[in-house]
């Protein structure tokens, strides 16, 4: 069981351009697409979060039985669900301002327990953002930590939602004794100001750095770097590609019986390599098509 633990959203995506274009609501957050995408690869998976039982609230859930994903870990409440509006560029990159205050998500407390048989667990974007649930994630953090799960980070910096950019990168930088494995885009990188080494040293046994199309990096303790180019496609939109690669890089560890320090270290070039090329051929489906729509298992078979 991988188990995910973070936000759920609603993406208000604009369908034409200028401030009064229609909005069309879809369901997101970062670590609900992760979730979805993991859901949808085939992996065992939980979501840890807290939902609001409005009607966004519901479909949010809603998709999240159809592919599969193990709900026991939701918390419920009466307060909005958190909404976002996107505003895509050219490119099809996105950008997001955020309505946030009052909304469940933000009141997530720490569960008792996690699912049986967990054997990672998968943080980060708005949830580790927003008081007074991010201090709650962040305590999830460190104590499946200490008994030595296997945990992930994502990021996913929305500097939108951080009134103190320097507090925070102080704060990122005390998770990383916490953390297995870091994934972050390029974009975040630079924001937060430090390197692959500089975070390995601090903690992590591997860091993976995306660069959109152009490819992937993974960083190991040992010295080791390894690069795949992104796969060639048509960019509809880039939402939820990062965290379709967040749900690939746990979804080929689970498939490899690699989810733990010690095993990531063995896999060498080949399999970081055959890992990475995964996650690339995965995010790619995700921007062939609008919307954060991960793909299925039969889509990036081979």
């Amino acid at each position: 069981m991988i188990v995910v633990a973070g936000e759920a959203l609603i993406d208000l995506v604009p369908q034409g351009t200028g401030a009064l274009a229609a909005l069309r609501p879809a369901l997101g957050g970062g670590p609900y697409n992760t979730a979805v995408a993991l859901g949808r690869l085939g992996s065992p998976t939980a979501f840890c979060s807290r939902v609001s039982y409005d009607a966004f609230g519901e479909a949010l859930l809603d998709r999240l039985r159809e592919t599969g994903v193990d709900l026991a870990p939701v918390q419920r409440g009466s307060e909005p669900t958190t909404l976002a509006v996107a505003s895509v560029d050219a490119e099809g990159s996105a950008a997001y301002s955020f309505y946030v205050e009052g909304t469940a998500d933000r009141l997530f407390s720490v569960p008792a327990s996690l699912p049986s048989g967990t054997r990672a667990v998968s943080f980060g974007t708005c949830s580790l953002v927003l008081e007074p649930g991010a201090s709650a994630y962040e305590e999830l953090l460190r104590r499946t930590a200490a008994r030595g799960v296997f945990t992930a980070l994502d990021p996913n910096v929305r500097a939108g939602l951080i009134a103190d950019p320097d507090a925070y990168r102080a704060r990122f930088e005390s998770w990383l004794p916490s953390v297995t494995l870091l994934k972050l885009s390029a974009e975040d990188a630079e924001w937060l100001g430090g390197t692959p080494r500089q975070w390995l040293a601090a903690g992590p046994a591997a860091v993976v750095v995306t660069r959109g199309g152009a490819g992937l990096t993974a960083y190991t303790r040992d010295g080791g770097e390894y690069t795949v180019p992104g796969e060639r496609v048509d960019v509809v939109d880039t939402i939820g590609a990062g965290d379709t690669v967040n749900a690939a890089l746990l979804h080929g560890l689970a498939q490899r019986d690699a989810l733990s320090a010690s095993a990531l270290a063995a896999l060498g070039a080949e399999g970081w390599r055959g890992l990475l090329g995964f996650a690339a051929r995965a995010a790619a489906v995700t921007c062939s098509r609008a919307g954060a729509e991960p793909p299925y298992a039969h889509e990036v078979a081979g």
